[in-house]
């Protein structure tokens, strides 16, 4: 690649997730002290930090090739960014993120239209203008810097959009969440001119392709056992696979090594059935990728 590909990683909540999931896609990333240029082991990419809400803007007007930032700051900032892959990871859990209207839990407020010329602070300022200037309510929308919780509760707007994953620390704060406006995850997005560039295209791709392999691998896991032949039927019944499971014959044995590929959520009851059957040595181990 003749100019490196310029990658923009996203700064506060996101970052340390971000550069987790990398590692376990192939490339470390070193941020040393409060450097917004980090180094990478890859000669081919230059790394950005910058904040998740600006990342589209920058992306969009070529001073960042590729960037990751939420689907949803691109929304508010109405970027016309090339979407090359979407990646579902946070720092609590590997599900997408809401942004919820949310208002103490006395308040008269039932639904949207109850807002009608009422006051919502949020920090998705533009998003949720359009969203009730297209439902025909008419809010006031003003931005928040921070601690948007307290807003509500210290009266000084009647509802908050806000962004959760579990729900927990609104309703920590005497909130109650009435509607769901949109979902959310993170997205690997580029320049449509730097989609066009092939040299870069293909390490976009090889990007993608490997960072959406780790996040498979965090959901699955390995699962080994040995089975005596009589039994082998009914084990590989049991057994939910991406294809369908490795069977080997142990060295003059009766016995069979099975190998095959489950769902992480499902292993707990499924090893004590594998037993029951007739399983014996059945090790689990975790997966970095499944590409």
């Amino acid at each position: 690649m003749k100019k490196k590909l310029k990658l923009g990683i996203p700064k506060g909540s996101l970052q340390n997730a971000t550069i987790a999931l990398f590692k376990r896609s192939g490339w470390k990333i070193n941020v040393s002290g409060r450097s917004y240029f980090p180094e990478i082991n890859d000669d081919t990419i230059e790394c950005a930090i910058c904040r998740a809400q600006e990342m589209s803007c920058y992306v969009e007007s070529g001073t960042l090739d590729a960037g990751l930032t939420g689907k949803d700051w691109i929304a508010e900032n109405n970027s016309d960014v090339h979407v090359i892959a979407d990646l579902v990871y946070s720092k609590v859990s590997a599900r997408p993120a809401r942004w919820v209207l949310a208002v103490p839990y006395d308040s008269p407020v039932r639904k949207l239209e109850d807002l009608q010329g009422k006051k919502i602070a949020t920090e998705l300022v533009e998003f949720t203008k359009k969203y009730f200037s297209e439902r025909r309510i008419n809010v006031k929308v003003e931005f928040s810097w921070g601690a948007t919780e307290a807003k509500v509760v210290s009266g000084l707007a009647d509802a908050i959009v806000e962004v959760t994953e579990t729900g927990s620390t609104i309703k920590a704060h005497g909130l109650k969440i009435i509607h769901e406006l949109m979902q959310t995850n993170t997205q690997l997005i580029s320049n449509h001119d730097v989609w066009k560039n092939p040299e870069k295209r293909e390490k976009l791709e090889q990007i993608a392709l490997l960072l959406k392999g780790a996040l498979l691998g965090e959901k699955l896991v390995g699962l080994k056992m040995n089975v005596p032949d009589t039994q082998l039927e009914n084990i590989v019944s049991l057994l939910p696979s991406l294809n369908a499971p490795t069977v080997s014959p142990l060295y003059q044995s009766k016995w069979f090594s099975v190998e095959t590929v489950v769902d992480s959520n499902t292993v707990r009851d499924l090893i004590p059935e594998l037993l029951k059957h007739g399983a014996e040595g059945i090790i689990e181990y975790p997966l970095n990728k499944v590409v």
